[in-house]
């Protein structure tokens, strides 16, 4: 756990509590804090009351008295902004109470350390959780000392505190960003941009800004590395260039004049004007198709920036041994091959999956973002018949009209469907990628992706119990 010194002794008052609530709440009392605290949910508040002690105050939020608390620390998933501040948000912000996140907290209290460590910072719309845990990888088979952590899954701020040189690997999301004004970054990553989020971010200006922030208040050295694939990363490149940043360019589209690049499947990094061939990417058993090359070449880069030598990071990433829900391979029952992709929570991150496979039996739908799925046309041809689950069903029906598809209503009759469908097909892949937020149905992708496994799982023991191949 990381503590919070800079608040002994002083109130703070804590918004969400869910689990960065909860870990920035034992942060702050580790270092001495009032904490006053509340979620909207009461069981949230009763589990709060659990993990922190009778030590929090967990009472109305109207009666806090703003002049006397420090800050308030918000959880990522509350609205700040758009589509309206939350009303204790609203409050404080109107008595003119200092407003941050769990990131910020870390930076702070990393920054009052003695020991010198080092900060990695991953966003992007799609990529980040893959390119944080590969990043990870590569420098614990390098033996430095590391913690991943951030919105890939545990808080940043119940990492260890790390000894001398070691590193954080962190994924931040644009809700963390907003709440983050001097992140202090040794390395800061942004992978790409495509529309998501506008609810949160009132329009796409919005979200870009929020991308944006990754590169704020890192000290003159820092690395700034950015995937110039689309046009709105490019323009932040390009303003971190005219303001004499370091920056580090990606591109999976062939050839740049500086930076990491993928030609041909062929990992290359351009030093001092030559090209350095490392490693093919196109046979890595889990980091399959062309989206995950963007993932590689951030990585990569990274672990240079670090000082890691070429032969470490090649044989690091070839050893990678994948992510959940990610393009997670499951396995085949027979000839079907059965892939999760729970994390594809919009048509830009399916559309990637999408481009990995032909004969797709696709299971896709939940809570759509904006756009619905009009991304996915150019790759319809690849999908054999679809299987529509979730609040999307319907309207995903009209836009999938020219494809074979089916309404299951949930995620355990699509499965089945498709796989007896998929079952005299050749080479058939029966792909989880919803395209959609999983809320409808599931409490996250994490728990949309592990009922799919189940019910790879249930297949596969009916199959070997019938006498099949699994």
């Amino acid at each position: 756990m990381i503590k919070i010194a800079t608040y002994a002794d002083r109130k703070v008052a804590l918004l969400g509590l869910s689990r960065t609530g909860i870990a920035a709440g034992h942060a702050l009392l580790a270092g001495g804090a009032t904490l006053l605290a509340w979620d909207d949910a009461p069981a949230a508040r009763e589990r709060a009351r659990q993990c922190l002690g009778p030590a929090v105050v967990i009472d109305d939020p109207a009666q806090i008295a703003w002049s006397e608390v420090a800050s308030l620390v918000v959880s990522p998933g509350i609205p700040l902004h758009f589509p309206k501040p939350h009303p204790v948000i609203a409050s404080a912000r109107a008595a003119g109470c200092e407003i941050l996140g769990d990131i910020e907290l870390f930076a702070r209290a990393r920054a009052a350390r003695t020991e010198p460590t080092r900060l990695v910072l991953i966003t992007g719309t799609n990529g980040k959780s893959t390119t944080t845990a590969l990043l990870g990888h590569i420098v614990a088979a390098a033996g430095l000392p590391v913690a991943v952590g951030g919105n890939i899954g545990t808080a940043v701020l119940e990492l260890p505190a790390l000894p001398e040189q070691g590193v954080y690997v962190v994924e931040i999301s644009s809700f963390q960003l907003d709440l983050t004004r001097c992140s202090e970054a040794d390395i800061a990553i942004l992978l790409n941009i495509t529309p998501d989020h506008l609810d949160r971010h009132g329009d796409m200006a919005g979200y870009v800004a929020a991308k944006s922030r990754v590169f704020d208040g890192m000290p003159a050295a820092g690395t700034c590395i950015v995937g110039v694939d689309d046009s709105y990363s490019r323009h932040i490149r390009d303003d971190l260039h005219a303001d004499g940043r370091p920056v580090v360019s990606l591109s999976t589209g062939g050839e740049i004049a500086q930076g990491v690049f993928v030609r041909d499947g062929t990992l290359c990094e351009v030093e001092a004007g030559a090209v350095h061939p490392q490693m093919d990417l196109r046979d890595l058993p889990h980091l399959p198709g062309r989206h995950n090359w963007q993932n590689v070449a951030a990585a990569y880069a990274a672990a240079r920036a670090l000082g890691i030598a070429r032969g470490q990071i090649c044989a690091a990433i070839e050893s990678f041994p994948g992510l959940a829900h990610r393009m997670e391979q499951l396995g085949h029952i027979g000839n079907v091959r059965f892939v999760n992709d729970s994390k594809a929570t919009n048509a830009d991150a399916t559309a990637r999956a999408l481009s990995c496979y032909t004969n797709i039996f696709l299971i896709l739908g939940g809570v759509a973002k904006s756009g619905g799925i009009d991304a996915l046309k150019p790759f319809f041809p690849r999908i054999a018949k679809a299987y529509l689950i979730g609040e999307a069903a319907e309207a995903f029906s009209a836009t999938l009209a020219d494809v074979a598809h089916v309404i299951c209503g949930d995620l355990e009759n699509a499965v089945a469907a498709a796989f007896a469908d998929a079952s005299g097909e050749n080479e058939a892949v029966i792909l989880l990628s919803p395209a959609c937020a999983s809320f409808d149905q599931f409490e996250n992708f994490e728990a949309r992706g592990a009922a799919f496994c189940a019910s790879v799982d249930a297949l596969r023991q009916a199959a070997q119990a019938n006498g099949g191949a699994a």
